[in-house]
């Protein structure tokens, strides 16, 4: 590392520049591998001599330059640096304010450079930047060595939200994105400057299911509605389940292909100590040569002997054959019984389609009877509200009006407090009523759902077990082999003619092993086909799991929609209910006073007059107190909207009063002749 150092003032001098000594002391008690320039104000030269440094350093894995205060330049220069680097693996450039061009600038860093693995980009308002950010998204969706990205606190909107999901698309490498996660180890969390909203929830959501790689992704504080967030969590957990799944596989893998190439080691080490014992014995057989000749007609008899052991052994060989077809038969079976599984579950998918869209179909019919209803009871309304007119054009002449109005106006809202009662309850049996249907519905859909994954597990474990009796009859096969090696070693050593037989024998014995171990290969093959329809087999549950829960949402938001609908409906029926009272009591008032007409028109002329000026003057100011009411409702909708944008407009602009403050900020710093000497702490 003093080389680096050298280096660095060297390139300063080089440039015209005094080498910082902050970063000089930072250099010289530089840890091995790590390079930690973390709240070191950084010169445009100091960045130029890294980067150069950068290109050909081979030491360093770590570099960390979070709140540098790196201009523009400084930036660029220094990630113009990175990019012919092959060593860095971990990049922190957190609370640097990185603009247009240093956006840029990364996103070349990640098109060019094969090595970092992690990114983080913290507090850099990013997301500002719209064209650029979509470069630099572009270049994370082709680069394939980055593994985790944090992009917190960066301002991204959901036009950046949607530029990171199409990135997201098209890059395999990418397992952890903290772009939108606020919520730090050891520190508050921080809801300022990340606006993803509905819109970038869901382009990232609809983005995740062709992203396989990806593990974690953080979306709290964001404006992300829950459901957008739990979608990602399920997302989230299938890429998990499928990235533990695979390691299983592979681990699984591993662990046979060390299996079988500790087999290969023995039956090779097996195979020369059968050479040394053959090339001892004949040795042995040409010291014994001379003495053989008196035991032929013994070695004759054992060899009949042998024979029929050799016959035995052929009876076994067979009987292992019809096993071994048995087996095939049964793994047959097994692909059948998964084929039917499938079909089943095929129809249990187009079951649950057929329901869904029956079930759109009532709510739609459901719903254009209701807006037929409330048409009709609309246009009632207006023959009624006519007749009313009429009616109190008619009915303004009459002193005793207001006795009788009073006494039936008691009596009405007696009755509309009944049936409103009436109506309520009516209205909590059908509430009750849509409950119960929603509650068996997913009851049943919960049944076939449990039953579709016991039968499931239920001929996992058969294949799980029909696997374990072929590895049994693969270990006696192998004994019985062993056995037989055994036998034929014990014969050898007897006589010369019984060691050519017995070659013979070897090499049928070999070709026999050959043959069963293709035989064994070929279980493995069937048993590893088992265990793979397993897992497609469990994949397909986990859809038709998630599936169902789609469904569940989609009912609840119709039963939510049902539920608007009643209560509109209902409100509607309050309504034409107190119209038809308040009508039959203007009837009821009519025909009184059309009676009390007939008695007393004559000596009643003169006071319904002064009545009639009384009510007019009344109506008059009733109308005049309602338009006031309006005319005041309209001013205060008027100010409220206006104090709403005042709002906003004040958070804007402390926005940029924020900014230009940080803006001014580092201009003064960069500016100033102390930053030379002084690092910003």
């Amino acid at each position: 590392m003093e080389e680096f150092r050298h280096c660095y003032s060297r390139l300063c001098r080089e440039s015209g520049a005094e080498p910082q000594e902050a970063v000089l002391q930072k250099l010289q008690e530089l840890p091995r591998g790590r390079l930690d320039l973390a709240a070191q104000s950084l010169t445009v030269d100091t960045c130029r001599a890294l980067g150069k440094l950068l290109q050909k350093e081979a030491l360093l894995t770590e570099l960390i330059l979070s709140d540098c205060m790196l201009s523009e330049e400084g930036a660029t220069l220094l990630l113009q640096g990175l990019c012919a680097n092959t060593i860095v693996r971990f990049l922190d450039l957190k609370g640097n304010n990185l603009q247009a061009a240093g956006t840029e600038a990364l996103g070349l860093l990640l098109r060019q450079n094969k090595s970092i693995q992690s990114l983080t980009l913290e507090w850099n308002n990013l997301g500002t930047w719209e064209d650029a950010f979509a470069a630099f998204c572009g270049a994370l969706a082709g680069n394939g060595t980055l593994r985790q990205l944090d992009l917190r606190n960066n301002q991204i909107s959901h036009k950046g939200a949607e530029e990171l999901a199409s990135a997201l698309t098209c890059n395999a490498s990418l397992q952890q994105l903290g772009a939108l996660h606020l919520v730090i180890a050891g520190f508050p969390p921080d809801l300022r400057w990340n606006n993803i909203g509905l819109l970038g929830g869901r382009a990232l959501v609809n983005s995740l299911p062709r992203n396989r790689a990806l593990w974690r992704l953080e979306l709290a504080g964001n404006n992300v509605p829950g459901d957008v967030l739990r979608a990602v969590e399920q997302a989230m957990d299938r890429n998990r389940e499928r990235q533990t799944t695979s390691r299983e596989n592979q681990a699984r893998t591993h662990v046979l292909s060390k299996e079988v190439q500790h087999l290969q080691e023995e039956k090779s080490r097996q195979f020369l100590d059968l050479m040394e014992t053959i090339d001892k014995q004949r040795k042995e057989i040409a010291r014994s040569s001379r003495a053989s000749a008196a035991r032929v007609e013994q070695l004759q008899e054992a060899l009949n002997e042998r024979h029929s052991v050799i016959n035995a052994l052929k009876a076994k060989l067979q009987m292992a054959e019809a096993a071994q077809a048995l087996s095939e038969q049964k793994a047959q079976s097994l692909g059948e019984l998964l084929a039917a599984a499938e079909q089943e579950q095929q129809s249990l998918a187009q079951r649950q389609a057929k329901e869904h869209r029956l079930e759109q179909q009532e709510a739609a019919e459901r719903e254009s009877k209701l807006l037929r209803d409330l048409s009709a009871a609309n246009e009632k309304n207006l023959l009624l509200r006519n007749q009313v007119d009429e009616l109190e054009r008619k009915v303004r002449s009459r002193q005793e009006q207001l006795f009788l109005a009073r006494q039936e106006l008691s009596s009405a809202t007696a009755e509309l407090k009944m049936r409103a009662s009436q109506a309520e309850e009516r209205l909590e049996l059908e509430k009750k009523r849509s409950r119960q249907s929603l509650e068996d519905l997913e009851q049943l859909r919960a049944k076939e759902v449990e039953h579709v994954t016991r039968h499931l597990e239920e001929s996992e474990r058969a294949m799980q077990e029909r696997v374990q009796r072929l590895e049994a009859s693969r270990l006696s096969l192998e004994e019985e082999l062993s056995r037989v090696k055994a036998a034929a070693l014990s014969e050898r050593g007897q006589a010369e003619e019984e060691l050519i037989k017995a070659k013979n024998q070897v090499r049928l014995e070999e070709q026999r092993l050959a043959h069963l171990e293709e035989k064994l290969r070929l279980l493995a093959q069937a048993r590893d086909e088992a265990q793979s329809a397993c897992l497609q087999q469990r994949q397909t549950v986990a859809d038709a799991q998630a599936r169902a829960s789609q469904l569940g949402l989609q009912v609840e938001g119709l039963r939510r929609r049902l539920e608007e609908l009643q209560q509109e409906l209902s409100h509607k029926d309050q309504e034409k209910v107190a119209e038809v009272s308040r009508v039959r009591v203007e009837l009821q008032e009519q025909n009184g006073r059309l009676q009390a007409e007939l008695a007393a028109q004559e000596a009643l002329r003169e006071k319904v007059a002064a009545l009639e000026r009384r009510l007019k003057v009344i109506a008059s100011d009733h109308r005049e107190a309602l338009l006031d009411r309006e005319s005041e409702n309209a001013s205060l909708r008027e100010k409220l909207r206006l104090k709403e944008a005042e709002i906003a407009r004040i958070r804007e602009e402390e926005v940029q009063r924020a900014s230009f403050l940080q803006n001014a900020v580092l201009a003064y710093v960069q500016g100033s002749p102390l930053r030379a000497l002084s690092p910003q702490k």
